[in-house]
């Protein structure tokens, strides 16, 4: 479970080190970075198991989903302009969250508000991809699959955990440990939160008339590689 979190980590950092080589504008840069203190805090949670780790663990959740929302809904935008009013919601809405959640202690309000988060993120993105842009439906119900997948694993790791853990006694080492459906869920929404970000980038340069393209390190591994726009 801690293992599985590089996934949050490394990708991200190489998304980011792209996303500053290729002039690209701040805000993926931190969307990318965001990704990564959600690995880092889910990494020393998972490693102590200790409640100060936990709060590194989820509360990084809600600011990275917020950066995502403001991504995907400024990919519209000319250049160099900030949604004051959008920033302002966003910062708003993660400060209260945070001091409720603090205060109230109970998973099931952060649950609700990062779904409210993801929902959000969801609905614009099949926007883009059934209206906009519907050549990016691949990467876009990829990413949307694969996070669900991780969804519907955590959510069977949570109502089964004591049968699946006795289960696992049964099993040899190995196999015990790739049935960590918990760790599963680490590296799919690893994954799917990745591949969001390569979609609203995608989304953005194309926009910006750049010439983004999907190719992937080692044949397995997507990147997104920017060219700038064509000189005239």
């Amino acid at each position: 479970n801690t293992v599985s979190n590089l996934i949050f980590i490394l990708p991200p950092i190489y998304g980011a080190i792209q996303t500053y080589k290729d002039g690209l504008e701040k805000r993926y840069l931190a969307a990318y970075l965001c990704l990564t203190a959600v690995g880092l805090g889910s990494w020393c949670f998972h490693m102590t198991l200790k409640y100060e780790m936990q709060l590194l663990d989820e509360l990084p959740m809600i600011y990275s989903c917020c950066v995502f929302v403001y991504c995907l809904y400024e990919c519209f935008k000319y250049k160099n302009t900030v949604n004051y009013p959008l920033l302002f919601l966003l910062i708003t809405y993660s400060f209260v969250v945070s001091i409720v959640y603090l205060n109230l202690k109970e998973p099931v309000f952060h649950q609700i508000m990062y779904g409210t988060l993801v929902s959000i993120i969801v609905l614009r993105s099949v926007y883009i991809v059934l209206w906009v842009y519907p050549w990016l439906r691949g990467l876009g119900y990829t990413s949307l699959t694969v996070f669900l997948m991780g969804f519907f694993l955590w959510n069977v790791d949570n109502l089964f955990c004591d049968k699946l853990r006795a289960l696992r006694e049964k099993m040899p080492p190995v196999v015990g440990a790739v049935t960590q459906f918990h760790a599963w869920w680490h590296i799919l929404t690893g994954l799917g939160s990745y591949l969001h970000i390569l979609l609203s980038l995608y989304t953005r340069t194309l926009f910006l008339k750049h010439r983004p393209k999907v190719k992937f390190v080692f044949g397995i591994w997507p990147v997104l590689l920017v060219e700038p726009p064509k000189k005239l």
